[in-house]
């Protein structure tokens, strides 16, 4: 259990919220949810210590430790996997420490007082159940999916999708009374989320999450606390309840005219059928109790704003679309795409999975005409146009002088400055906004002008790589809603699980030994035992 007392934080003269008392309890998992830059991962520097509030305080438990997970990935890189694990649980790794150090000593060095610190230090390192930290450590990093042989090795030596591992399993090291994960899904692939889903849904402690993953906030929370009017305010159910919450409301709100008894009767309709649905996991029979004593005055609708986005094409598309032949790049001495064919067809919404994030990336960087491949051809159809939103978006960006409306303005001749104006409202670039430089806005801002560009273009080909990359929840929902409309062809590189079940007809699976491509949804693909068998046929 961890809970604050009257926190309140302000940085230069902003609140961010103010006079916060909230508790997260045992055998519970809490969602932090906001708009970018509402202080989400900053909340959980204070309660993990790392910063101080302004006013107010944290506490805990005497004997709850606190585990983090860490984003620096290359903070442990002269150390071994191993030891990089054991550092999620400080007070066992001094002890561990120690040991070594003592018994390492020369025999004739050795003296009384070395040996009455050896029976203390033996005595805690029992405590803190060390006989079982390397078996321990060893099965989280072999569940996580990095084998024995990589277990010595130093940081240094591994790739970051190893690293992202390594310092997951040390957060979750020695089970932490109190567990910070701050976008834990990030880089890792479907199998290792999963595996994470279910730890966590059979994790006894407390568990608070900053997360822009849908699929996982949905599947593994069971409350949500929202950063909003500078309050932090606890919601029980996952994201999904809570968003249809505040939509509700929202509606609620603008229907004035609509009676006390017709609002009471559709909150009842609505609690109904989300309590009907509740989770089946350890919380349901809580949850569903807490969700059937909300009352209309419970609630209240977020101030936060969804932008506007919507793909339309100028041009229907014809029946060539793409072909891809024999198509092979190296980089780094490495062939991340060998002799691959495709062929893509009018109406194929195509969803590239998988944790080999290289070959994804050089494909579509290759079809955009961003890069060219070593060998091989590729033909787009007569009648196709193509809207590419790259990984990297800094060389749009770096070294610009424009504010917002040069920018947009460079890529819409055809608009009238009143019209890219108004895009640029939709796309909640409202007033001064519109007049920031684009070198100083943040990620999630450079985003939303990447698709305001894509939007002008009216292509019928759109093609994404990491699409949810930097935006907040309402922009991703937005992107989602418009891909799922889109009538032309898609093909993105994406983890966020929500995106791809919703959005994609074809997934594609590109690994070290080979190419998997299936026609159906991501959930179909995931569950088609002879996808399973193929993938391990190729290993």
């Amino acid at each position: 259990m961890i809970e604050t007392y009257n926190l309140s934080l302000s940085f230069g003269g902003r609140k961010l919220f103010e006079n916060v008392n909230i508790r997260f309890s045992d055998d519970n998992c809490y969602g932090i949810i906001g708009a970018n830059g509402s202080g989400k991962s900053t909340f959980l520097k204070i309660l993990s210590g790392e910063i101080s509030p302004s006013t107010g305080s944290v506490g805990k438990g005497p004997n709850d430790r606190v585990a983090v997970l860490k984003q620096d990935h290359f903070e442990y890189d002269e150390f071994t996997v191993l030891k990089t694990v054991f550092m999620g649980h400080q007070e066992l790794y001094k002890v561990m420490e120690a040991r070594e150090v003592l018994y390492a000593k020369d025999p004739d060095t050795f003296t009384d007082q070395d040996g009455i610190l050896i029976g203390k230090l033996e005595s805690e390192f029992a405590a803190f159940n060390g006989w079982s930290a390397e078996s321990e450590a060893a099965i989280l990093l072999n569940e996580l999916g990095i084998a024995n042989d990589l277990h010595e090795k130093k940081m240094k030596d591994l790739l970051d999708s190893e690293k992202v591992k390594v310092l997951l399993a040390q957060a979750l090291f020695g089970t932490p009374e109190i567990l910070l994960l701050d976008e834990p899904t990030n880089h890792l692939d479907t199998k290792t989320i999963s595996w994470l889903e279910d730890f966590l849904l059979n994790y006894k402690s407390t568990v608070i999450v900053v997360s822009h993953d849908r699929h996982f906030i949905n599947k593994v929370c069971t409350h949500i606390a929202d950063i909003d009017y500078e309050q932090i305010t606890l919601f029980t159910g996952n994201y999904e309840f809570w968003k249809e919450t505040s939509e509700l409301a929202r509606r609620l709100l603008s229907e004035s005219n609509q009676k006390k008894e017709e609002q009471i009767k559709e909150l009842e309709d609505f609690v109904r059928r989300f309590s009907a649905n509740a989770s089946k996991s350890k919380q349901a029979t809580s949850r569903k109790k807490q969700i059937e004593k909300i009352t209309l005055d419970d609630i209240k609708p977020s101030s936060r704003r969804y932008p506007y986005i919507s793909f339309d094409c100028e041009r229907e598309i014809g029946n060539e679309v793409l072909t891809v032949k024999g198509l092979s790049k190296t980089i780094n001495g490495e062939k991340v795409i060998n002799k691959f064919d495709l062929e893509i067809n009018p109406g194929d919404k195509v969803a590239f999975v998988g944790e080999y994030d290289f070959a994804k990336t050089a494909l579509l960087d290759i079809l955009s005409g961003t890069t060219k491949p070593d060998s091989g051809t590729f033909a787009w159809g007569q009648t196709t146009s193509m809207s590419y939103l790259p990984k990297d978006n800094s060389s749009f960006f770096d070294e610009c002088n424009y504010d917002a409306v040069g920018w947009l303005q460079q890529f819409s001749k055809d608009l009238s400055l009143e019209e890219v104006r108004g895009l640029l409202g939709r796309m909640l670039f409202a007033g001064e906004d519109a007049l920031k430089k684009v070198k100083v806005l943040s990620g999630g801002e450079k985003m939303r002008l990447m698709y305001s560009k894509m939007m002008i273009t009216k292509a019928n080909v759109v093609m994404l790589d990491g699409p949810t990359d930097h935006l907040d929840l309402e922009s991703i929902v937005a992107v989602n809603t418009a891909l799922e409309k889109f009538k032309g062809v898609v093909l993105i590189n994406s983890h966020d699980h929500n995106l791809v079940q919703s959005v994609s007809n074809r997934i594609i699976e590109f690994t070290p030994h080979g190419v998997v491509d299936r026609k159906m949804t991501f959930d179909e693909y995931l569950e088609n035992k002879d996808v399973q068998a193929q993938l391990q046929r190729m290993k």
